[in-house]
């Protein structure tokens, strides 16, 4: 398969504390990587420079062969690049269809028939359609969730990036995500995902990366990676099922 990312040498520092720390990751075409790893492991500031929401302290992140390490959020996402948030925020007084057109128009850049129509393809594939014009505030977890996908796949990303999209949901409200998300890799869209959730986790995903303090300490086929000695240290007490 192409690798479609790359990150190399990824450093992210916050004044005198480092995030992450000299952190090399690649993504290859229409694969599913999970990261996982204790609170405060890095995982998510991963994540953040890889949209583009945080810019690299060093190191350089590549996309479809061109160097995108400056480029913003929304420069990303019109690339090809879409995320969702481990807490939803919608605009609550939209509609669910108004909430992922804005996400097509806008994030995407899409005029507006082609906006309309992956729009509703969103919906769809995301179970939503019966209840596009109810308005996003009346939403439970679930459905809010569900929302944050629609709205980043209404982009038409080639790489999804999700931030705990799991959390907070009942076993059979994950797998509910989970059919939408295999679906999605059918389409050939690639994953990463961070996930505390390890068995809903492991549904989709081939490859897995394990940090901790910032930096990557095993990677590979998920039993391999999960067996190794110092993902067994890191991960003892941690919480993590």
């Amino acid at each position: 398969m192409p690798r479609v990312l790359t990150a190399v040498g990824i450093t992210k520092r916050f004044n005198a504390f480092t995030a992450v720390a000299d952190v090399d990751f690649h993504l290859d075409a229409n694969e599913a990587v999970g990261i996982v790893g204790p609170n405060g492991a890095g995982k998510t500031t991963l994540l953040n420079v890889l949209a583009g929401s945080y810019p690299p302290t060093a190191g350089t992140v590549t996309f479809g062969g061109a160097d995108v390490s400056r480029s913003n959020a929304a420069d990303r996402c019109r690339l090809g690049i879409a995320r969702s948030h481990q807490i939803p925020r919608p605009f609550g007084n939209m509609t669910v269809f108004e909430n992922v057109f804005v996400a097509a128009s806008m994030g995407a850049g899409a005029a507006r028939e082609q906006a309309y129509d992956g729009s509703i393809e969103s919906l769809r594939l995301c179970g939503m359609l019966a209840i596009a014009n109810r308005k996003a505030e009346t939403l439970g977890l679930l459905d809010r969730k569900r929302l944050e996908l629609a709205r980043a796949l209404a982009t038409g990303p080639q790489i999804l990036l999700l931030d705990e999209i799991g959390g907070g949901l009942t076993d059979a409200e994950a797998a509910e995500l989970v059919t939408i998300i295999r679906e999605l890799r059918g389409r050939g869209i690639a994953i990463v995902w961070i996930e505390h959730i390890l068995h809903v986790l492991l549904q989709v995903v081939e490859r897995l990366v394990c940090m901790d303090a910032g930096r990557i300490i095993a990677q590979g086929v998920p039993e391999e990676a999960l067996a190794h000695p110092a993902v067994v240290e890191a991960y003892l007490g941690s919480g993590v099922t």
